[in-house]
C-alpha cells in the first residue's frame, strides 16, 4: 500500500510473476482492499502518507487483519520512527527506499514463510485448545450428566447457527458453547434438574442459574487465550441491545449462547422448534436475524432410530432418550445427552457394581445425522447393535 502510483506500478512489474498481490493508493483504500479482498498474508505500507501514516495504517490493519505479517517501506530511517513502527504496528521488517528488487522479494519470501508459520502455530494452539476443553467437558459428564446435556445441545445449535450466519473464527464460539456449562458444577443437580422441567425456582436457586455463568468465567479466564471465551460466557444471559450496529466478537457469542440455551429449555420442555423460533423472533432481547438462523435446524431425534438397548448394548454417540440412573437412584446419563467413551465406562462400572436400570432408551443417528458428523472419527469404528441385539459398524447403520 503506497501513495505513489507510480511506485506501484514499478512493484508490480518487477514482482506480478513470482507474487499474487493487490495495490491500493492511499491508506483508506488500503484498509477498504483488507477488509473486503482480505485476509492478505503479507501487508506492506509505506510510511509518509497523507491523511494518515503507515505507523496508523499498519495498526489499523492489525486489528483487521492480525494473522497478516506487516512490513514497513520508507525513505526515512530515523530510529525513533521505527521504534514506534514496530511497537505499534507489529512490523515484521523495517525497509528504506529505494530498496532493491532482490531485496524486496527475499523479505516478502520470508515475511511469507512467517506467515505459514503464525498459520500453524495458531491452528496448533486451536487443536490444543479443543482436546483440553474436551477433556474439561467430559469431566463434567461425569460429575454433572445435566449440565453437560445441556452444553451438547447449545454447541449443536450453536455450530449451526456460526455456519448459517458465516461468522469468522466460528471455533471460539463452539468453544464458548462447550463451556456455557462449567459453572453449574457449582449448582445442585436437583436445582438444574427443576430448571430443565420448567418448574418454579425459589430466590435462592435463582440465584444458584444466575450464578454459573460468573462461575464459569472466572474458572476459563484461568486458561491462557480464553480471555474472549470466558467473557463470551459471563455475558451469555445478557440481553440483545438493539442500538449496537457493529457488535464485537464478544458480544455476538453471548448472543449466540443465550439463543442457543433458551431455545434448547424450550424444545427440551416440548414445546415445537418452529414455535419457540417465531416466538423468539418477537422478542427484543433476541437479535431477529440471528434466531431466524435456527430455522430448519435438525435436532437429534429427527435424525435417529429410537431402540431399547442394554447397558453392554450401548455404544459411543448414541443419544439416550430417557435418564439414565443406577439402581440406587443416581442419575448416571440425562435424557438428550450423547453417549461418550467415558460416560460409557462409567455406566459398565456401576452395572458391575450397583447396577443399572435396564434396558436404556437411546437414539441410534442415522449416517447422514449432523450428530454423528461432528463426533466421527478416522480411526474410530464403533459398532451400534440392531433391534435384536446383533451389531454392526455404524458404516453399515
Amino acid at each position: 500500500m503506497d501513495d505513489e502510483p507510480n511506485l506501484l506500478r514499478a512493484f508490480e512489474r518487477q514482482l506480478r510473476a513470482a507474487f499474487d498481490f493487490q495495490m491500493a493508493v492511499g491508506p483508506e483504500l488500503g484498509l477498504e482492499a483488507i477488509s473486503h479482498d482480505g485476509p492478505f498474508a503479507v501487508i506492506v505500507s509505506d510510511l509518509r502518507m497523507p491523511g494518515m501514516d503507515g505507523i496508523e495504517f499498519l495498526e489499523r490493519a492489525q486489528q483487521l487483519s492480525p494473522d497478516s505479517v506487516r512490513i514497513m517501506l520508507t525513505g526515512q530511517a530515523e530510529l525513533e520512527t521505527t521504534i514506534d513502527a514496530v511497537n505499534r504496528g507489529g512490523i515484521f521488517r523495517f525497509l528504506t527506499k529505494p530498496c532493491p528488487v532482490d531485496v524486496f522479494r527475499e523479505v516478502l519470501e520470508r515475511a511469507l514463510e512467517q506467515h505459514r508459520r503464525i498459520l500453524s502455530e495458531r491452528q496448533l494452539l486451536e487443536e490444543t485448545l479443543q482436546r483440553s476443553i474436551g477433556v474439561l467437558t467430559e469431566a463434567l459428564s461425569l460429575c454433572n450428566p445435566l449440565a453437560f446435556t445441556r452444553a451438547q445441545h447449545i454447541r449443536h445449535y450453536v455450530k449451526h447457527l456460526a455456519d448459517r450466519l458465516g461468522l469468522a473464527d466460528a471455533w471460539q464460539y463452539e468453544l464458548a458453547a462447550m463451556l456455557s456449562q462449567i459453572g453449574c458444577v457449582a449448582v445442585p443437580p436437583e436445582v438444574l434438574e427443576k430448571l430443565r422441567n420448567g418448574e418454579q425456582l425459589n430466590a435462592e436457586e435463582a440465584r444458584m442459574i444466575e450464578s454459573q455463568s460468573q462461575v464459569g468465567s472466572e474458572l476459563l479466564s484461568q486458561i491462557p487465550r480464553l480471555d474472549a471465551v470466558a467473557q463470551m460466557v459471563a455475558r451469555q444471559a445478557d440481553p440483545w441491545k438493539l442500538q449496537v450496529r457493529d457488535p464485537d466478537r464478544i458480544t455476538i457469542g453471548a448472543q449466540l449462547l443465550k439463543i442457543a440455551q433458551d431455545f434448547d429449555d424450550a424444545v427440551v420442555r416440548g414445546n415445537k422448534p418452529d414455535r419457540v423460533v417465531n416466538h423468539m423472533r418477537k422478542r427484543a432481547e433476541y437479535n431477529a436475524d440471528f434466531v431466524g438462523a435456527l430455522e430448519h435446524i435438525q435436532l437429534a431425534q429427527d435424525s435417529a432410530e429410537t431402540r431399547l438397548v442394554t447397558v453392554r448394548q450401548l455404544r459411543t454417540r448414541m443419544i439416550v432418550n430417557a435418564d439414565v440412573f443406577s439402581n440406587g437412584g443416581l442419575l448416571l446419563l440425562a435424557k438428550g445427552q450423547e453417549v461418550t467413551g467415558s460416560a460409557l465406562l462409567r455406566l459398565h462400572n456401576f452395572a458391575a457394581t450397583t447396577g443399572v436400570v435396564e434396558p436404556i432408551s437411546a437414539l441410534v443417528p442415522f449416517p447422514t445425522s449432523p450428530f454423528l458428523a461432528e463426533r466421527r472419527s478416522s480411526d474410530d469404528d464403533t459398532a451400534v447393535p440392531d433391534a435384536a441385539g446383533h451389531t454392526k459398524n455404524t458404516s453399515d447403520v
